[in-house]
This record gives C-alpha cells, structure tokens and sequence, in this order.
C-alpha cells in the first residue's frame, strides 16, 4: 500500500477575527444565558410585542410555568445584560437590550 503525499493547506488561515481570552469570557455571560430554550422562547415573546417590552406576569400562562419560575429566567438573562428591567407599581417589566443582540451577532460574523 503506497502512501500518498500530505495534502497542501487547504484553508486560509483562521487566526484573524480571533475573538481576545477576555472578549470569550464576557461574551460567554449571555451566550450561557441564551442556552435553555424557554430563555429563548421568552426572549422571542418580548421581541415580538409592538413596544419590545412584556411584564413579568403576563410569561407565565404563554410558556406554561410557574411565575417563580418565570422570574428566575428573567433575572438570569437581565443579569447577563439581555434585558432591562423598570418596576411600575408592583409589576416588573423587562424590555431586551437591542444594542446587547447586535453585539452577539457580531462577534459570530
């Protein structure tokens, strides 16, 4: 069995565009956060009212949990800096961070 030559380097280089140790690990916060699916389903939700903003209470019947449950989610993508939250009254509502989204776009193009 005759071995053939090693192949010539098909593809360019990929160290350009390299994203930094420290541009990962503050990009990874709300990549994580975006890794359960009803963080994603909830984030779908609130971008699809007219005004990007939903309160609290009105997740829970749509996604089927439980308002704790709901809150927990809420408080892992607004700490991931997803979100932004304003208390009015008694309620919570979180309206997404658009300029937050475009940079996660941009870091994977």
């Amino acid at each position: 069995m005759k071995l053939s030559k090693p192949a010539a380097s098909c593809c360019s280089s990929l160290l350009t565009g390299r994203l930094t140790l420290d541009e990962a690990t503050h990009l990874a916060v709300p990549f994580r956060a975006l890794g359960e699916p009803v963080r994603l389903q909830m984030l779908s939700l609130i971008a699809a009212q007219p005004n990007r903003e939903v309160c609290a209470c009105e997740l829970a019947q749509p996604l089927g949990l439980s308002q704790p449950t709901v809150s927990h989610h809420l408080k892992i993508m607004y700490e991931a800096g997803l979100l932004e939250r304003e208390r009015r009254g008694t309620w919570i509502y979180y309206r997404i961070l658009p300029e937050k989204l475009v940079m996660l776009r941009e870091s994977l193009s």
